[in-house]
């Protein structure tokens, strides 16, 4: 059991559990408290009760010189016990540290973790709580050796138009792979083997998207159906690596390892984004568990219901939201996002439901005081900052809608690219936005075509071979009776539902993985890809597997053998796009004139499969082909050291029909010697094609012909 022989002052910045390498500082906000005990946690389970006394600014805190990294510890706050008023501190709960970097133990949702009757169903809008203490019953925080020898560390700071992003899951991505060592799949260590390094590096990735890895609790309802909470967007720890992706599972071992993760991935030139969840956490609605933010300062950390306190505002569709208008929720979310970058060495944030941050009363707000802070940081202002520009409150769909610093998953990117190439009509103008970097969405607002993260597939929904696999969502397994997910996933199954041994429909679905695939590389923009597609991962058409961890969402990596042709496709054109800036231009195109010696030439120009510059009747006809000159003498923006950038010149020919099409080689302005650089029509994109001006050619049905000009 610890004795604490020694209890200074201590100081209220900063918040958490800080070792210095003497002894630790402690401290917790609570405005509602009227009396904060720090509970130091024995090997034996007991706890020793310290009455934190010092209290500024409604932090309470103190120093323990004796006390050093491996301290399990945890709080109760004694306070006003009145949902009707918003406040539910319950002193019989051992609550977990806001600002933990690690946690130790499990959750096991018995009536310790719950401030209201389980059995009676109560509320607990009035009368006394049931007042079962909750130690043994939850996890504890832990106090981290904040000291790492990061070496020559540095960060890529790869420019967002030259890069390329690979979304990925870090159990799922390493669980199966066989040249992973066992006790390292699923884990942080894993997940940097040279083995996955080496295939991420294969695809031209330059930075790695995970999906959350901060501390995130299993949901009891999944965990009575057997299943678990994959995904993780169930967050009640901001500063702590999930633990149990950590092969080293002593007391903060997941900390050490996620930084030597990150220095891994730097060292081969690799950005780490993190996935982070600031909208909502894992305590839930009024029925949901205390564990931390709810005993705390319920009313300060949590959006409560106008006209009745005890409920929750739920713009995430989980229950609660963050209270991003208090001061204090905002400093947890800042000091978490600078935590990471400059403790844990990060390179950016995709910001999960990203429009609840920006909900300063109701109304998504473009000036809210969470862009404000953002805007002003001196290190978050200064990593990438990706947001999810939605959530499922109304008016919540912002795509193109936020400030300038930011770049934004570009849903009407996925939907267009989807209904171009299965075939719906009426689609070709607003594929032209798409390909071209949506200045429609992105310009006004000064920013450029890389703000555009163009995805056609993510987690969330189909896999890309699913996709083309699939009319219909088939989630049985998660157990809600296929209820849950997207029902409108702009798929088209090529003819038969699921798997086939058709040939002639695996040929199409191999061709439609391909054409998006390409048609991502050639966009302009910053490309995401989502793990597996490159090999045809399946997840047997289940389009929400966020409760799935099992082979229904984990990477099969003997698709590298079976679906090897698919594989050399994506380094192909990952590959071409890395070679030829006129893909990754710096700013849009405007299509005008531009002197180049004696010519004037355009930087683009959209043609018809004759040949012929397209008119204002072609645009309207309904065209599901087009061919798109990209002059690579026509890059207007610099290179880093001022240089002006020259490219080769590119002709690009779409034909979403289902029938071949002839297409003829421009004249006049546009005449060129062309040799194919990819062909999707082929499995792994290799053509001999050459064409000179006035040639007629054919593009398959359903491809995509890249051409560069040659001569």
């Amino acid at each position: 059991m610890t004795v604490v022989s020694a209890i200074w002052p201590g100081a209220a910045y900063p918040l958490g559990a800080a070792y210095d390498g003497a002894g630790t500082n402690f401290s917790l906000f609570s405005e509602v408290a009227e009396k904060v005990e720090l509970c130091l946690i024995g090997k034996d389970g007991r706890e020793e009760r310290i009455n934190l006394d010092e209290v500024d600014g409604y932090v309470w805190h103190a120093y323990l010189p004796t006390i050093s990294p491996g301290q399990r510890y945890g709080f109760r706050v004694y306070g006003p016990w009145a949902p009707r008023d918003g406040h539910r501190c319950d002193p019989s709960k051992l609550l977990l540290d806001p600002y933990g970097k690690s946690f130790h133990g499990d959750f096991d949702f018995t009536q310790a973790l719950y401030s209201y009757d389980l059995t009676a169903k109560d509320l607990a809008s009035g009368g006394t709580p049931p007042r079962v203490d909750s130690l043994g019953h939850t996890m504890t925080s832990v106090v981290i050796n904040p000291y790492f020898n990061w070496g020559s560390d540095r960060a890529p700071a790869t420019p967002y138009h030259e890069t390329v992003i690979y979304e990925a899951h870090v159990k799922g991505m390493t669980q199966t792979h066989p040249g992973v060592p066992a006790e390292q799949r699923g884990t942080y260590a894993g997940l940097c083997h040279p083995v996955i390094i080496e295939h991420l590096k294969s695809l031209n990735v330059t930075a790695i998207e995970l999906m959350p890895v901060h501390q995130f609790m299993h949901d009891h309802r999944l965990l009575d159906l057997g299943l678990r909470n994959y995904w993780g967007y169930n967050t009640f720890g901001f500063f702590a690596p999930h633990h149990q992706y950590a092969a080293n599972q002593t007391a903060g071992g997941a900390v050490a390892e996620f930084k030597n993760m990150v220095r891994s991935f730097h060292a081969a030139g690799i950005e780490v984004i993190l996935d982070v969840v600031y909208n909502h956490t894992a305590e839930g609605n009024h029925l949901g568990p205390t564990i931390n933010f709810r005993g705390i300062d319920n009313a300060g950390y949590y959006r409560l219901l106008d006209g009745d306190l005890r409920l929750y505002k739920d713009f995430t569709g989980t229950g609660n939201s963050l209270n991003v208008r208090h001061p204090h929720s905002l400093q947890l979310i800042m000091d978490s996002l600078r935590y990471w970058v400059m403790d844990m060495h990060v390179d950016g944030f995709r910001f999960d439901l990203a429009s609840t941050l920006a909900r300063e009363f109701y109304d998504v707000d473009r000036l809210s005081a969470f862009f404000d802070l953002v805007q002003q940081d001196p290190v978050i202002s200064q990593v990438k900052l990706i947001a999810e520009p939605w959530d499922i409150g109304e008016g919540g769909y912002q795509v193109g809608n936020f400030p300038g610093l930011w770049t934004e998953w570009n849903g009407q990117y996925r939907d267009t690219v989807r209904d171009y190439w299965r075939g719906e009509p009426a689609t070709l103008n607003e594929f032209a936005s798409r390909l071209t970097g949506s200045s429609d969405l992105y310009e006004a607002t000064g920013r450029r075509p890389s703000a555009s993260i163009n995805f056609v597939t993510a987690h969330d929904g189909f896999t890309l071979a699913d996709l083309v696999s699939y009319n219909e969502k088939h989630n049985e397994a998660n157990g809600e009776h296929n209820r849950d997910g997207e029902s409108h996933n702009r798929s088209w199954n090529c003819g038969v539902e699921g798997p086939t041994d058709d040939p002639a429909i695996l040929e199409l679905r191999g061709r439609q993985m391909r054409n998006m695939l390409a048609t991502m590389m050639v966009s302009q923009g910053t490309p995401m890809i989502s793990h597996g597609d490159e090999i045809g991962r399946t997840q047997g058409g289940n389009n929400n597997v966020y409760c799935q961890d099992s082979e229904i969402a984990w990477m099969d990596w003997s698709l590298c053998e079976t679906n090897a042709d698919l594989m050399t496709f994506a380094r192909t054109v990952t590959t071409l796009r890395k070679n030829h800036p006129v893909f990754r231009r710096r700013r849009f195109f405007d299509g005008k004139l531009i002197r180049s010696g004696d010519e004037e030439i355009r930087d683009i120009a959209w043609l018809t499969s004759a040949g012929k510059p397209m008119t204002p009747a072609d645009w309207n006809a309904g065209f599901k082909c087009v061919a798109v000159f990209l002059n690579g003498e026509a890059i207007p923006a610099p290179d880093a050291r001022g240089e002006r950038v020259v490219d080769d010149t590119f002709l690009l020919c779409f034909n979403a029909h289902s029938k071949p099409v002839e297409f003829t080689a421009a004249e006049g302005d546009y005449a060129a010697q062309w040799s194919a650089e990819v062909d999707s029509a082929v499995p792994t994109g290799t053509s001999v094609l050459v064409v000179k001006a006035g040639d007629v050619f054919t593009v398959q049905g359903r491809s995509l012909l890249v051409l560069r000009k040659t001569a």
